[in-house]
């Protein structure tokens, strides 16, 4: 560790590692889970108020809220991580200028998605998999939420830059007043108003406008990095670093919308052939996926809070601290994609019906979809965590392999093939084949970091 770092006593480099984790990653977790919030409340008044046919229009519209979060982690995660590694290795002013032209960037990249959506809204609601019931559904809300995109991106990248400059708990602030006005306004529009899905779009967008209006607040009076308005306008120098380290998660997100998309595409195709029929599959699947962000809001969250302890350590040469809290943040993970697999195992039926009534049918297709495709939900959090570790310390292919392998190496051929053996039940077993494809390689990359850092502490000391 660089005598500069011990000097200024900086905790990420002094501060035990599970403390770190604890003060990194509870507000990390907790803005994930509120963050799903915007999805899952919107979920449950929209089956309450609307019915299955604006559960499935949601799940119709979710690939353009997965790529607005891609375009966020990419600049967000891009942007903070190289601060951090930065940081780590003293060079502040640097730091400082990238973290900038990763903020402008979040606007102006949330800015292009809203206009290529309201331009392009019908077109992508087909490819989207959308079927003539849902349609009018989908274009209400879509159309209204796409006006709060610039915010969302904005929201989502921001607080990983404020967590990087150590005020995790800001950024838990940001994250969760957005979510309660979203939940508040829910039924007030939705019942109050009698404005449908519509009402819970509009307070969708209001959520997420305050969300992102606290994140500009927050550069511009509380920050401590350092960040002039001169460093704002975005070097293309500094944009290549962002990327590079951002890409992994980006891709991540970008993988789970080209799956969501065939998953609706193949759900809508063989669900036809079946007893379910179409909308209920896609409705059902919208549901669960909304579920699973819960869970997976844990992962992610670790994963975000351990970041900056990653990174920093990782530049200032200090392995042993890396390797601890990769370790300890897996067993962490594991211990609650556990618990989350039991309740899915358990109580798939009273866990659906939160979200709404439907058919006989609508339940059962929804308890086997549980069962069988979410049976390895406990092994989920090891991808998430580890890609996140991969680009923390700089190892951009790494990452970027470990973000492609569950999703577009193993799961999108699958969910493409069986169908075509086993009917709409392919899609199920499509699910624990690709989990555990992908947590084999996953700990073979893993474990070679691990060796690698090891054997980098031993020629240090």
């Amino acid at each position: 560790m660089s005598s500069e770092n011990i000097k200024k006593g900086n905790p990420l480099a002094t501060e035990k590692v599970g403390r770190l984790i604890a003060r990194f990653g509870i507000p990390a977790v907790i803005s994930m889970l509120v963050s799903s919030l915007y999805n899952i409340v919107d979920q449950i008044f929209i089956g309450q108020g609307v019915g299955m046919l604006g559960n499935a229009a949601t799940n119709i519209a979710f690939p353009i809220s997965i790529i607005c979060t891609a375009t966020a982690l990419m600049l967000g995660i891009g942007s903070a991580s190289n601060y951090n590694l930065e940081s780590g290795a003293g060079n502040h002013e640097q730091a400082s200028s990238i973290a900038a032209t990763g903020l402008s960037m979040l606007l102006i990249g949330g800015t292009l998605i809203a206009v290529v959506t309201l331009l392009f809204l019908n077109p992508l609601l087909h490819l989207f998999g959308v079927t003539d019931q849902i349609l009018p559904y989908a274009q209400q809300y879509t159309g209204i939420c796409a006006f709060g995109t610039p915010f969302l991106v904005l929201s989502i990248g921001g607080n990983h830059l404020i967590r990087a400059d150590r005020s995790p708990t800001f950024s838990m602030v940001c994250t969760v007043t957005g979510a309660v006005i979203n939940t508040i306004l829910d039924p007030l529009f939705i019942f109050g108003f009698h404005w449908g899905i519509q009402g819970a779009a509009a307070a969708t967008v209001i959520g997420q406008i305050v969300s992102g209006m606290i994140v500009i607040y927050y550069f511009l009076k509380k920050q401590k990095m350092g960040i002039t308005r001169s460093m704002l306008l975005p070097k293309g120098k500094y944009l290549a670093s962002i990327a590079s380290l951002g890409v992994a998660s980006c891709i991540n997100q970008i993988a789970m919308a080209i799956v969501q998309i065939a998953m609706n595409n193949t759900l809508r195709k063989y669900g036809a052939q079946s007893i379910y029929g179409s909308e209920i599959p896609l409705a059902c699947v919208g549901v669960i996926s909304k579920v699973n962000m819960i869970f997976m809001a844990f992962c992610i969250g670790i994963s975000q809070g351990c970041q900056p302890i990653w990174g920093f350590n990782y530049g200032a040469k200090n392995y042993s601290r890396v390797r601890e809290t990769y370790r300890k943040a897996i067993v962490l993970s594991i211990v609650i994609g556990t618990v989350a697999g039991l309740c899915f195992q358990l109580f798939p039926r009273s866990i659906v019906s939160i979200f709404g009534s439907g058919s006989e049918e609508y339940f059962l297709f929804a308890e086997r979809y549980f069962r069988i495709f979410m049976l390895m939900t406990f092994t989920n959090s090891v991808q998430p965590i580890s890609s996140g570790f991969f680009t923390s310390i700089g190892k951009a292919k790494l990452g970027i392999l470990t973000s492609l392998t569950r999703q577009i190496l193993f799961l999108l051929p699958l969910i493409l093939i069986f169908p075509t053996i086993f009917g709409i039940d392919g899609v199920m077993y499509a699910g624990p084949i690709a989990d555990s494809a992908a947590l084999v390689v996953t700990v073979i990359l893993a474990w070679g970091q691990i060796k690698d850092m090891k054997m980098k502490s031993c020629m240090s000391s």
